[in-house]
């Protein structure tokens, strides 16, 4: 499967973005889908995961109540809304996918993986 995100840019503090992350190549329902992120000079940060059917969504505390993960699989896509950004939440954002995923918020879990989008929240 193929992962293309999109959906970055710029936006000012306590503003709102929406990502999507949309697959070709084979249907996403059948893949658990996770949300990375990336900050200059910083490790991968996990943000949030969902699984095939939707029915389970996970988060990092970082960004709890203010993301939200979603999937419309007529679409082959997964959604993060990000609401109230903040200028740590800056980073290149990534979208990856799993036949089966034992820890959601470890990337080597995730065997496909999209480009990244870039997110730039200013303060």
């Amino acid at each position: 499967v193929q992962l293309q995100a999109s959906g970055g840019g710029l936006v000012q503090a306590g503003g709102s973005l929406g990502l999507s992350c949309a697959a070709s190549g084979r249907t996403l329902s059948r893949y658990a889908v996770g949300w990375f992120r990336q900050a200059p000079g910083k490790d991968s940060e996990f943000v949030s995961a969902i699984s095939w059917s939707g029915d389970s969504t996970y988060y990092a505390d970082s960004v709890e109540e203010r993301f939200t993960i979603s999937r419309d699989n007529s679409k082959n896509t997964v959604y993060l809304q990000m609401n109230n950004l903040k200028p740590e939440d800056t980073a290149v954002y990534y979208c990856a996918a799993a036949t089966y995923v034992r820890t959601w918020s470890a990337p080597v879990g995730y065997n496909y993986w999209g480009q990244g989008t870039q997110v730039t929240v200013s303060s």
